[in-house]
């Protein structure tokens, strides 16, 4: 409740976009809160941000938790921040105890999770595990045209006593807790999911550029109307991905008309494609599918597609679902596995070192919405849980 007062919003929820001033000002209360209970506070090249519970042996690869501070643009006060929350009460506890980890831990915020600001979305992570370079993020701009470069200046000069560290340090392993974002565990009743893994997801950006010209003067066989051609690609897009078994996912949820005047036919539209599947194989059919598609249905029009991201679906490893499993077991906490839907930054930190998440439930599943909500009840269970996975391993010797 106290992050989510940075960037709140009139309706209860949250507008804390990636290296905004609300994103700093979560990470300068959580400085704070860091420091008072002597752990250390730290960051990268990319704005990741780190809070780290020394072990008795600090060399060894430190096991990591954590999620992301960044929402979206009318999002709710548990999504990615309860990962971060968890984490830090996980170090908490593990410090009123008065016991030392042999491994350090730490708990991360990535940078730039959601891509509300800066697309793609999973900056922060994708680039700390390789699969991107820093290079070609620093270069994205926003809509206002500050690039992730501009706004990291901002943040060393908001936050100057913040110490940086490279980037692809090693990490022995990295547990994401998080809200489920759907409504299987609520249906079920049950406090805890134990995620086998992510489904798939390729996201383009499509721009159609037509000509700009008088509505009322123009006639229909010489317009190039950029808004139609780019409404036929979608209604074109969305026969490709429908499904009658409801696994495809696939979304236009970003589209830009200009000049966007009432009187002038469009000359430009830019529009976002997102496109979900749990199996690869089908996810690469469809992704491929979009550039032709949309060129069969530009009419007059010229179309760019850039592909945006692709990450097939993935499989977390056995021996840390196991370890989840176990732990909720032995804390008599109902549980069940379950493949994610929504992508998360444990995506790359699979390729990283072994990885898994712990989900809770969420109201009604409802996320990326101002009522997203959650019982303190399950959020307390889910911290429980990954504290037991974080103690374990951050005693687990090479």
């Amino acid at each position: 409740m106290t992050l989510a007062r940075h960037g709140a919003t009139s309706r209860g929820g949250v507008n804390r976009q990636a290296l905004s001033a609300e994103d700093i000002e979560a990470r300068r209360t959580m400085i704070g809160w860091a420091r008072g209970i002597g752990c250390s506070a730290f960051g990268d090249a990319l704005g990741n941000f780190f809070i780290r519970l020394e072990g008795s042996r600090p060399e060894l690869a430190p096991v990591l938790t954590g999620s992301h501070l960044d929402s979206q643009p009318t999002g709710g006060k548990f999504d990615g921040v309860y990962g971060v929350l968890a984490g830090f009460e996980v170090l908490q506890a593990i410090r009123d105890s008065g016991l030392v980890p042999v491994r350090s831990v730490e708990v991360v915020s990535w940078m730039n999770e959601e891509g509300s600001r800066f697309a793609p979305g999973m900056m922060g992570s994708a680039g700390f595990a390789g699969a991107r370079t820093l290079t070609e993020i620093l270069s994205v701009r926003d809509a206002g045209q500050q690039s992730v470069a501009e706004a990291l200046a901002e943040l060393a000069r908001a936050l100057p006593d913040l110490p940086s560290r490279p980037l692809r340090t090693p990490v022995h392993s990295y547990i994401e807790a998080h809200i489920e974002q759907a409504p299987v565990l609520e249906a079920r009743r049950l406090p805890i999911g134990i995620v086998t893994g992510i489904q798939g997801k390729r996201t383009f950006r499509a721009t159609v550029t037509g000509e700009e010209s008088h509505a009322g003067t123009t006639p229909h066989r010489r317009r190039r109307d950029a808004l139609l051609s780019a409404t036929g690609m979608v209604q074109a897009l969305e026969k490709l991905c429908f499904d009658p078994q409801d696994i495809t996912r696939f979304t236009v949820g970003m589209f830009r008309v200009e000049p966007n005047a009432p009187s002038v036919i469009p000359a430009k539209v830019v529009f976002s494609i997102d496109i979900r599947h749990e199996s690869s194989q089908r996810l690469i059919e469809l992704g491929d599918a979009v550039l032709p598609l949309c060129s069969a249905h530009a009419g007059p029009c010229d179309v760019r597609v850039e592909e945006l991201s692709t990450a097939m679906s993935l499989e977390f490893p056995e021996s840390i679902r196991s370890d989840i499993e176990k732990a909720a077991a032995r804390l008599g906490l109902g549980h069940m596995r379950l493949l994610s839907a929504a992508g998360h930054d444990a995506r790359y930190l699979n390729d990283h070192c072994e990885t898994g998440m712990i989900f809770i439930p969420c109201l009604k599943g409802v996320s990326h919405h101002e009522s997203e909500s959650a019982t303190a009840a399950d959020l307390a269970a889910g911290a429980r849980v990954l504290a037991e996975v974080v103690w374990a391993r951050a005693n687990d010797l090479p």
